[in-house]
């Protein structure tokens, strides 16, 4: 079994789950020239998943179709979603190259993105990054934060495959968050060697994010104490926190 993130655009990252015999499924293909490109190595989808409709998660999908007709794509309930697929929803399971994934309905970036976990590894497109989350762009905070801890309820050695590169600019907004985490500085230099080396900072193993990832450690003292100071009052609740937290996030420059 093989795990390869193809670069594609600016940050994007498509997932490439293989076995030695070429077959494979193909995560989020926002440009399907990578995908075509691996094909001379050998590489045969068998299955596609998409996580939510953003273009740059699966404008390549038709180009692939075309390709490769009758090839199965699996993706959430969503209109906007305009090419052939199979509909899946919370709980379904999906069977692609012989790898089984279970579908998780994870809303907060998009209202139907969903996450595909199995063979050790959860497929989460742009809801949980590494040292960070997607940004709210239709769901409410309470509803990304559930979907997160949903994410944070997976075994911890789970490979996370997020799809964007924005491991380093994550942890300069972290270091402020939660200023005194000798394993999120430990992880920052791992980031830091990977990158001047040319590798993906991913995938991560959750208990790593577990144990770095401010938008993960919304009950911990160490967070809620930033939080305070920036509101000037303690947070109420886990949502207020990881709230103010998304919007601290979301106006941070480094």
């Amino acid at each position: 079994m093989r795990l390869t993130a193809l670069p594609a655009f600016e940050d994007n990252y498509i997932w490439v789950l293989a076995r030695d015999d070429g077959r494979a499924v193909i995560v989020d293909p926002g440009d399907a020239t990578p995908v075509l490109a691996a094909e001379a190595q050998g590489l045969r989808p068998e299955a596609v998943l998409v996580t939510h409709h953003h273009a740059d998660h699966c404008g390549g999908v038709p180009a692939l179709q075309a390709r490769w007709p009758g090839l199965p794509v699996y993706a959430p309930a969503d209109h906007r979603l305009t090419f052939t697929h199979t509909v899946v929803g919370d709980g379904d399971p999906v069977q692609a190259a012989g790898f089984g994934f279970e579908v998780l309905s994870v809303p907060g970036h998009t209202l139907s993105h969903v996450a595909f976990h199995g063979a050790g590894t959860v497929f989460c497109g742009d809801t949980l990054f590494s040292l960070g989350c997607g940004r709210l762009f239709e769901g409410t905070p309470a509803q990304m934060l559930a979907s997160l801890e949903r994410l944070a309820a997976l075994p911890a050695d789970t490979r996370v495959c997020c799809g964007h590169e924005y491991s380093l600019a994550n942890a300069a907004f972290a270091a402020v968050a939660d200023p005194d985490n000798a394993a999120l500085r430990a992880r920052t230099e791992e980031i830091r060697h990977m990158r001047q080396l040319g590798r993906p900072s991913l995938p991560v193993r959750l208990a790593s994010e577990l144990d770095c990832n401010p938008f993960l450690r919304t009950a911990t003292p160490a967070v809620i104490a930033s939080v305070a100071a920036r509101l000037g009052h303690a947070p109420a609740s886990d949502v207020d926190t990881f709230a103010e937290l998304r919007r601290w996030k979301d106006g941070f420059r480094a």
